[in-house]
């Protein structure tokens, strides 16, 4: 339990300030809590984070929303229902409603974690005047923000509370990049911030960048109807994935009506009286196509958020534009130290992956190596990722190209899902499943899936990775019949030339 100040101790001093109140930090101030220490978590916008508020969960819910359209109207005919899609209306406003309820039930049960936990939950917005020295605490000064501040645009108030404390967490994620020749108007070209909340549907989109973000966006709006093409620099989608997964996906998404231009980039945008005029220019021999539409969507990645966190005499070490800790030389040894004493750094603000869960596991990590707790400590190389499209993607471990680079011997499993029993009683039969081993024991090295609950399926993978356990261990587990995790089954019976159902 969450300690509380001695008689006569200073009501501003914490064993812990966390700024910032997303997955990192909310989950870092409670496991601080957890381990007896007083702790405030400074805010200055909606607790939960943009995770919560503008990025992983209510896109998960338009995105069901989308699969739940696609599926009654696009396939239902498949299953017996005689709907006619013309006569389905769609109520948009609550498509969007629906998304943001959800995030306004979770921001609030965080508020009630915090509060559980004796945690001081502190509005506004933390600039750091100093670090830890022999003289004193680090100090945090902590003023008014309007609700514009979260997207750094807005400005802080008065009303300045000077906080101390032993140790500072700083866990304050990222923002969307923006094109430096097309910045955002949130009408025209927009982030992801806009895409989740569109007044209307718009009839054409173009989608720069085909990561998570831009493929996400990319299927919710196509299932409604919008015109999408995505445009992508490199010459395969989702490049961050296997390229047999990527091509896979492609092919997958191309058939409900995705538009690629792939091998191109994105070379100037003009707006226009009905929207935009998007001029690509392919890497390949630099010609160069201009697609009109009526809204830009720009995901292109994201940057760290550090806009006015740090006093100008603090000195803090960054890393093109990241926070520098010690996390990429000692990886699971780090202690996520900054350069100033006392002040830790964890999430997307210290570099990639940029994903909430890693965020979440280095903050507890982080608040238990400060307070000398033991701790085994993060496997960077077995770190899940997911596109919660429809087929979703999801991976852990090396891609083959990784592979081949290290020099590595190893084996391949590939598990094409339109035989496989469950998937094809679900409609969902479209997909494959890959797994890569090591020679000569067997090791798990990667596996990668694009197929139905291909998030939820990663995770044998990941413990299999995390337990060390082999191509052997997986066979001889025995897999319930039918579900669609027999397909991770087949595929890692296809390392060894054992496969049964392809």
């Amino acid at each position: 339990m969450a300690s509380t100040p001695a008689s006569g101790a200073s009501q501003n001093h914490f064993d812990l300030i966390v700024i910032g109140g997303g997955p990192g930090g909310y989950v870092g101030a409670i496991r601080a809590a957890q381990m007896g220490k007083r702790v405030a978590c400074v805010e200055r916008n909606k607790l939960g984070g943009v995770c919560l508020n503008w990025g992983c969960i209510p896109t998960k819910a338009l995105l069901h929303t989308a699969k739940v359209y696609v599926e009654a109207f696009g396939h239902g005919a498949d299953m017996g229902f005689e709907v006619d899609p013309k006569a389905v209306k769609v109520n948009w406003e609550k498509v969007i409603g629906r998304s943001r309820g959800v995030t306004t039930q979770l921001n609030t049960g965080i508020g009630f974690l915090l509060k559980k936990n004796k945690i001081e939950h502190v509005q506004g917005h933390a600039r750091i005047l100093n670090g830890k020295s022999g003289s004193g605490p680090c100090k945090v000064q902590v003023s008014a923000a309007d609700e514009n501040y979260y997207a750094g645009t807005g400005k802080a108030g008065a009303g300045d509370r000077v906080l101390t404390a032993d140790n500072v967490l700083i866990c304050t994620g990222a923002a969307p990049r923006q094109l430096p020749f097309a910045p955002n108007d949130g009408k025209t070209i927009i982030s992801s911030y806009e895409a989740m909340v569109l007044p209307k549907k718009p009839e054409s989109m173009v989608v720069v960048g085909s990561g998570a973000i831009g493929m996400e966006f990319a299927y919710f709006y196509n299932a409604f109807g919008t015109k999408v093409t995505v445009v992508e620099m490199v010459d395969r989608i989702l490049p961050l994935e296997d390229a047999d997964i990527s091509k896979a996906a492609q092919k997958i998404f191309e058939k409900q009506g995705i538009t690629f231009r792939t091998g191109w980039g994105t070379k100037a945008i003009e707006k226009t009286g009905k929207g935009a005029k998007v001029t690509l220019e392919s890497a390949a021999d630099k010609k160069t196509e201009t697609i009109e539409c009526e809204v830009v969507l720009v995901a292109i990645g994201v940057q760290g958020r550090t806009d006015g966190l740090f006093d100008a005499s603090l000195g803090l070490k960054m890393d093109k534009g990241l926070i520098a800790t010690d996390y990429r030389e000692k990886k699971d040894k780090s202690t996520y130290q900054t350069s100033v004493p006392g002040v830790y750094a964890i999430g997307d603000v210290i570099g990639p992956p940029a994903l909430a869960h890693v965020a979440s596991e280095e903050a507890v990590v982080a608040v238990e190596r400060m307070f000398g707790h033991h701790t085994i400590g993060i496997d960077y190389d077995a770190i899940p990722g997911a596109t919660y499209c429809n087929p979703q993607v999801a991976s852990v471990g090396m891609t083959e190209a990784q592979a081949k680079e290290k020099g590595l011997k190893y084996h391949v499993g590939m598990y094409q899902l339109k035989s496989h029993g469950k998937a094809i009683a679900d409609g969902a039969n479209e997909g494959v499943v890959k797994v890569i081993t090591s020679e000569p024991y067997g090791e798990i090295l990667g596996a990668h899936i694009v197929g139905e609950n291909a998030s939820e399926l990663i995770h044998e993978i990941c413990v299999a990775k995390r337990l060390e356990a082999t191509a052997e261990d997986i066979i001889t587990t025995m897999h319930a019949h039918p579900t669609m995790a027999e397909s991770i089954h087949e595929a890692v019976l296809a390392t060894e030339g054992r496969m049964i159902h392809g």
